[in-house]
């Protein structure tokens, strides 16, 4: 039920109506029913104040469950920064090592490549040594061929 309250006179749209409206809407025109209204009012009033409670305590609620979660992001947040760290400095490790063992390779190649070469270069000479020996024999007089 809304409560009307038409302006001065003379001033605004009322002024133009041949008739004035009611003050009040005409379900609450009739004091008789008085005692009912304000029960109802009252039970109302009562149901909202529950309503009321309740939306206050599902707020609360919310601010506790808003907080939690933002703890926990928070946690979570710190938990990738500390194992990005780890990963990043486990990673460093292991360019280290593999750098490392790369020059030991190369190293280890270099020499093995040097024993090689001088291995053939060995092989080389008894062959050459070989080679002069048999040109030897076969020059000796009485030798057969």
């Amino acid at each position: 039920m809304v409560c009307v309250t038409p302006p001065a006179a003379g001033n605004g749209p009322w002024s133009l109506l041949p008739w004035r409206p009611p003050l009040y809407a005409t379900g609450m025109a009739h004091p008789s029913d008085l005692e009912a209204r304000v029960a109802a009012l009252e039970a109302r009033m009562g149901e909202l104040t529950g309503e009321a409670r309740a939306a206050r305590e599902d707020a609360a609620a919310a601010r506790h469950l808003a907080a939690a979660n933002d703890r926990d992001l928070a946690e979570a947040r710190r938990d990738i920064r500390d194992f990005r760290q780890a990963t990043t400095a486990s990673f460093n490790a292991m360019r280290s090592d593999l750098t490392d063992l790369q020059t030991e390779m190369r190293t280890g190649f270099t020499q093995v490549r040097g024993q090689l070469d001088g291995a053939a270069a060995g092989i080389e000479r008894i062959t050459s040594l070989l080679n002069t020996l048999i040109d030897q024999q076969g020059d000796e007089p009485g030798q057969t061929s």
